[in-house]
């Protein structure tokens, strides 16, 4: 049960009587009234439970865009039900109104849409539909909740999306099928022509060139099929914000890029996310199907605040396959995190793969750096000296062991990633 504003405009109303006659069986009089009214208003009111309500929607949606769910409730009783019904959701759910009017006739079924602009990636889930049934008075109304479930899977916005064109035209003339036939220099033979002037003498295939009697060259194109496998770190060092974002959502749009431009390129890719625990894998997916299924996988991803248990992740690439890959570790530069947790796994991972760890640079640790106008700023700047100065010596030690190391800002780390696997597979790294 729950009471309207009009049993408290009532409540008010009994005051006037009271305030007349001050005396204590005015007083209990009112009450009495009172109690009585809104207990009738109870009774005759429609009960809830004749309602079945079903949910339609709302799916998946792209972080920024707008959706909505629906709610089907069906009068399967013999009474008029009005009052008003609430669809409630997670405040980043962004559900903009969640209270309905609801005026169903006996037999009747009506739809109750409720608009969504979800402001968090993720997996949000619907809490209960409550409907409450008002009397005739519109004193009081019975009040039940009902079980709909739902679930709204907010995806990944990947802004790194704008990139892919430019850098699937470099794939392209790499792979030997652009308008120029511009040819890379991988490891898998394409196909035999003429010498012309300033070829590498390397590339003259001689029998060809003994039957032809002029000089034959190969053409090679970049290798195909390569296995690449994706790990992003959830772990307590991804958890912090860079201009107002999870590190951990910068390094998941790098990985959707990469994943994109190498699923163009025909190579198998293999994701893993996780800490202690791997949160989510993508692997054997089709190509035609890959990013997405790639982006809906990642999407309920969240960092959790415990350390990254390397060895496992390690493991898990080795379950994958012990075919030669490319490694990409998407964690931050931490200095503690890394010496500790993840050089010791590197030297086994790099002695069968190439290995590149990829971090997400904060900006306002570079602005800090500048900024020195005042005696605070001073003491910022120091310790945003000694932050860059840490990250440049972990990254010195990873390059030692033979691991790439890209540290760039959230909007550049994606491209510089795919310019780098771009740059492998023109000189026939991976």
């Amino acid at each position: 049960m729950s009471l309207t504003y009009r049993a408290v405009a009532l409540a008010l109303l009994g005051l006037v009587p009271v305030a007349v006659w001050p005396e204590g069986d005015t007083v209990r009089w009112g009450w009495v009234v009172m109690v009585v009214l809104i207990g009738l208003d109870v009774l005759l009111a429609p009960s809830p439970r004749g309602l079945t309500l079903t949910r339609e929607g709302p799916g998946q949606v792209r972080l920024g865009e707008d959706t909505a769910t629906s709610v089907l409730a069906t009068n399967s009783g013999r009474r008029r039900v009005r009052g008003a019904i609430r669809d409630a959701w997670p405040p980043s759910a962004g559900a903009e109104t969640t209270r309905h009017p609801l005026d169903l006739a006996a037999g009747e079924r009506v739809r109750i849409t409720t608009a969504m602009h979800p402001t968090r990636r993720g997996d949000r889930v619907a809490h209960r539909v409550t409907v409450r049934s008002a009397g005739p008075l519109g004193l009081a109304a019975r009040q039940r909740s009902f079980e709909v479930p739902g679930r709204l899977r907010t995806l990944h916005p990947f802004p790194a999306r704008k990139h892919l064109p430019s850098r699937l035209a470099v794939l392209r003339q790499l792979d030997g099928r652009a308008a120029l036939r511009t040819r890379g220099q991988g490891t898998e033979f394409d196909s035999l022509r003429d010498y012309v002037e300033g070829d590498d003498v390397r590339s003259i295939d001689w029998r060809a060139t003994a039957r032809r009697q002029h000089l034959v060259v190969r053409t090679w194109q970049p290798e195909q099929h390569r296995r690449i496998v994706i790990v992003v770190d959830t772990s307590r060092t991804s958890a912090g914000r860079v201009d107002d974002a999870p590190r951990l959502d910068a390094a998941m749009d790098a990985a959707l890029l990469l994943t994109a431009l190498a699923g163009h390129a025909r190579d198998r890719v293999q994701v893993l996310a996780g800490d202690r625990v791997v949160q989510a894998r993508v692997a054997g997916a089709d190509r035609a199907t890959l990013l997405h299924d790639t982006i809906s996988t990642l999407a309920p991803v969240e960092a959790r605040l415990v350390e990254a248990d390397w060895g496992l992740l390690a493991t898990e690439i080795q379950r994958l396959g012990t075919q030669r890959a490319l490694v990409v570790l998407l964690t931050p530069l931490e200095s503690s995190a890394v010496e500790q947790g993840l050089v010791p796994v590197l030297p086994s991972l790099s002695a069968h793969h190439r290995v590149v760890v990829a971090s997400v640079a904060d900006p306002a640790v570079g602005r800090m750096r500048t900024a020195r106008s005042t005696v605070a700023e001073v003491y910022d700047a120091a310790a945003a000296e000694r932050t860059t100065a840490l990250r440049r010596r972990t990254a010195a030690a990873l390059a030692n062991l033979g691991v790439d190391v890209l540290d760039e800002p959230p909007e550049l780390l994606p491209v510089r990633l795919a310019d780098h696997y771009l740059m492998l597979k023109r000189q026939g790294l991976l």
